[in-house]
């Protein structure tokens, strides 16, 4: 689009289907290059990527050219079918429906950057739900529970 110009940040957060821990450390790196590489094929910019055995973190640019739920749709797909066919999980990898997107100023970025490389250190505090649940009320994000993702027990 001739004569457009945006600045669009969103945090993306999805966690995998039933809330399983299958996300194993060995082989986070490796998915994160696939999710950049995604992110990159689609033409948006990925600013940081961090997958706890459970659920996913990032943060990214995006364009208007794209809609943010195609955005998920392809990194999800494609880094499903990616996590089956390297056979890291028994059974079928999937993640679950839906997901959070959190929009940020460029003021924010470095901030939210470093968030999304500490957690690890950050989860050592807080669950995914408690944090998940924080995301929504600090954004006024009106939700119905049954709607939210299939919790276990935290």
């Amino acid at each position: 689009m001739a004569n457009t110009y945006t600045q669009i940040y969103i945090q993306i957060v999805f966690t995998v289907k039933g809330r399983q821990s299958l996300i194993m450390k060995a082989y986070r790196e490796e998915l994160h290059r696939f999710i950049a590489g995604i992110v990159k094929n689609r033409d948006q910019k990925l600013f940081a990527v961090f997958a706890m055995p459970d659920h996913i973190h990032m943060l990214v640019s995006i364009s208007p050219t794209i809609l943010i739920s195609e955005l998920v749709r392809d990194i999800k797909a494609g880094s499903s079918k990616f996590i089956n066919e390297k056979g890291w999980t028994h059974g079928k990898f999937n993640w679950q429906e839906g997901y959070g997107a959190f929009s940020y100023s460029k003021s924010h970025v470095d901030s939210v950057v470093q968030y999304i490389l500490n957690q690890e250190e950050h989860h050592k505090r807080k669950t995914f739900k408690e944090e998940y649940l924080e995301l929504l009320q600090k954004f006024d994000i009106h939700y119905d529970p049954k709607y939210l993702f299939e919790w276990i027990n935290d």
